[in-house]
């Protein structure tokens, strides 16, 4: 390995829940990011010390994100130790803080982060999710082309017209909401992960879906609406097109003991959105600005395609993550492609840390007590 390419290894965060934060609960480790619940003690005291507007006695977490990526549900590595994509988790968050604050600022809804320590690190406070994956698609494409070219037309109880061609802008915004989890005994919903369903699943089971009320479902519906057109409007400012997006919601309690619905995970980023690049897309050729750029890449990069699309092969697919290191050119222009965006979206440069695990350590000890 060259000294170049060991300074920029350093400088990817691959493992993110190895951090000596105090708690009393197992480190939960996603895909990505990495939550550390804080202790009874320490959510107190942060709370009243930082003057977060939750309840006294909300649990708090520190959420880290990575620079993991993953696509074809596999965890991807490069060659030369560098496994993860340089600027990957700092543009990831940038990008969702950017979208919760204008959300916050033109009364749209709160999210779950009560303070950016770090550019890697969030806290946040325990949301209580609807179990909705909420779905918004402006154009048709994806899964959703391929399910409408073998002939179906009916999507979440939706009936889509005749016609349309791949990559075509749709008659309206279009609400395609699946589980969130393994749901038990709801009529006409199988009990699996990321099952379609219809509005009128959710209506007819509000509270198997943890909404409080049929009205929060409306509720649920207009922050998807308006979050997405926000984001849509502001990409357009940047000649960039937003395809479609994934939304989380959940429920916290406010300090005044209110319950209130908000935006949760993440939003708008490249991870959870398709991102198309307008002038290209003018000339008739789709450039994504987005991770399905990298999913379209290793399609293309090995000789069997059907390894990554065919669920039933798993365990090749397992394997070929586990035994492939993928040329550093083609992190690299992952990383070009995240960092990009990012910085067309919030006008600041994203800046690859030394030694991130460092650096978060020493702040979450220093300005939070939160390390011994």
């Amino acid at each position: 390995m060259s000294l170049a390419e060991n300074r920029l290894a350093n400088k990817v965060l691959a493992v993110n829940d190895d951090l000596p934060i105090r708690t009393d609960l197992p480190v939960h480790s996603g895909k990505v990011r990495s939550v550390y619940w804080l202790t009874e003690a320490d959510s107190r005291r942060l709370i009243e010390e930082k003057g977060y507007d939750v309840a006294a006695d909300s649990p708090l977490a520190i959420m880290v994100i990575s620079d993991r990526i993953s696509a074809f549900e596999c965890i991807w590595k490069g060659e030369g130790g560098m496994n993860g994509v340089p600027g990957k988790g700092a543009a990831l968050n940038a990008i969702s803080n950017h979208w919760f604050k204008l959300f916050r600022e033109n009364g749209l809804a709160d999210s779950h982060i009560l303070d950016i320590p770090h550019p890697f690190v969030w806290i946040v406070q325990k949301a209580r999710p609807v179990m909705i994956e909420a779905i918004a698609r402006q154009y048709i494409t994806g899964s959703m082309w391929r399910a409408y070219e073998k002939g179906e037309r009916e999507f979440c109880g939706i009936e889509i017209a005749e016609g349309l061609q791949k990559d075509q802008k749709l008659p309206e915004l279009l609400i395609t909401p699946s589980t969130k989890g393994i749901l038990e005994g709801i009529p006409g919903v199988p009990a699996q992960d990321d099952v379609n369903i219809t509005r009128q699943n959710i209506e007819d089971n509000h509270e198997a879906f943890k909404f409080h009320s049929k009205e929060d479902i409306d509720l649920y519906e207009k922050l998807l609406k308006e979050g997405f057109d926000m984001i849509s409007n502001e990409l357009a400012k940047l000649d960039q097109i937003f395809v479609d997006t994934k939304f989380e919601f959940g429920y916290v309690t406010d300090k005044s003991g209110n319950d209130k619905l908000i935006y949760m995970d993440e939003v708008g980023t490249p991870d959870s959105s398709r991102i198309w690049d307008g002038p290209s897309q003018r000339e008739g050729k789709i450039v994504e600005k987005s991770k399905e750029a990298f999913r379209q890449l290793l399609l293309n990069h090995f000789p069997e395609p059907d390894i990554l699309l065919n669920k039933s092969r798993m365990d090749e697919r397992t394997a070929l993550a586990a035994d492939n290191e993928l040329p550093e050119s083609v992190l690299m222009e992952v990383s070009k492609t995240y960092t990009e965006v990012a910085e067309k979206i919030t006008g600041e440069k994203i800046v690859l840390s030394d030694n991130p695990k460092a650096e978060i350590i020493e702040i979450l000890k220093n300005d939070y007590g939160l390390i011994d």
